[in-house]
């Protein structure tokens, strides 16, 4: 698959993320956090499972067969993945409890800062036009999500933990995608997220199976289209790929969330708030630009005689 290929899955990936806040908004009027990501992340997992032998038979390389060391990074890169995401998701649930929704969007998506800032201390380097597009995006967030009073309390906190752990989450998959099979580590993701959630569930909330039921419909949009589809996209996409760039388009989410609601919903969609999509997608062009290539001069200079 070619650049255009990777960054058009990362823009889907976007949309289901940004369509599928009204899904996790209403399936919490019937569970709590813990329950509601601790299902959809099963439902993910188990989602994938009747895939894995399917897409096998369209792979030129027999997975199946594959060296030890790629089994191991397989799991390693399952398990880490699924760790980082399980935190994530759950500081997020948590957070957005006691913040305004719109902060907490711009909150989250500070991933976009703090991916290249991870990526330094692990000595990558972020060209400049990166960089200006990373600031650019922060600007069309702010414009696009900050309604109220840019005030910090423990539900903005939890918020920043969470874009800490979905950067951590992208930095993982980079490392990891070019190693193992991508929807068998998306699979191993999941249930390995379900199952660290498993206990919460029980202890803290101790769901009944009437109000699960009644959830049924947010449950299986988050856990099919939201899980189980575009963190899966997510992996084959960020395969050799930039991880900045790739967080400045997962970033589109917001955009896409504040849309839906204006076509679909019905919601007024203010000046403000146009701007500040016009910000994002300036700045997703910009970071698509090539760099600039040096001059390689391919043939020797020739000896006078």
């Amino acid at each position: 698959m070619d650049r255009v290929g990777h960054t058009v899955l990362l823009i889907l990936t976007a949309f289901i993320w940004g369509t599928a806040f009204v899904a996790q908004s209403v399936g919490l009027d019937y569970i709590g956090p813990f329950t509601l990501n601790g299902l959809r992340f099963f439902i993910g997992g188990l989602f994938l499972l009747p895939f894995i032998p399917l897409l096998d038979r369209f792979k030129q390389d027999d997975t199946e067969s594959a060296p030890p060391k790629n089994q191991r990074d397989l799991f390693a890169g399952g398990i880490c993945c699924g760790i980082a995401l399980a935190i994530a998701s759950t500081l997020q649930q948590l957070g957005i409890q006691y913040t305004a929704v719109g902060k907490a969007g711009f909150i989250t998506a500070l991933y976009i800062v703090i991916v290249p800032l991870l990526g330094l201390l692990l000595g990558r380097r972020v060209r400049l036009l990166i960089g200006v597009s990373v600031l650019l995006s922060l600007a069309g967030l702010y414009f696009l999500c900050m309604k109220d009073r840019l005030a910090f309390g423990l539900g903005d906190g939890l918020v920043l933990l969470s874009a800490f752990f979905f950067s951590v989450h992208i930095l993982v998959i980079d490392f990891f995608s070019t190693r193992a099979n991508g929807v068998r580590m998306s699979c191993i993701q999941f249930f390995t997220a379900g199952v660290l959630l498993t206990g919460p569930i029980l202890i803290v909330e101790k769901p009944d199976m009437a109000a699960i039921l009644d959830a049924w419909m947010p449950l299986l949009y988050t856990g099919v289209l939201s899980s189980g589809v575009a963190y899966t996209l997510q992996i084959i996409a960020q395969r050799d790929y930039d991880p900045t760039v790739a967080s400045l388009l997962l970033s589109l989410e917001s955009v896409f969330s504040v849309l839906a609601g204006w076509i679909v919903l019905g919601q007024s969609l203010s000046p403000r708030e146009m701007f500040g999509c016009l910000l994002m997608f300036c700045a997703v062009v910009l970071a698509q630009l090539p760099p600039g290539k040096k001059m390689v001069h391919d043939k020797k200079p020739r000896k006078s005689p």
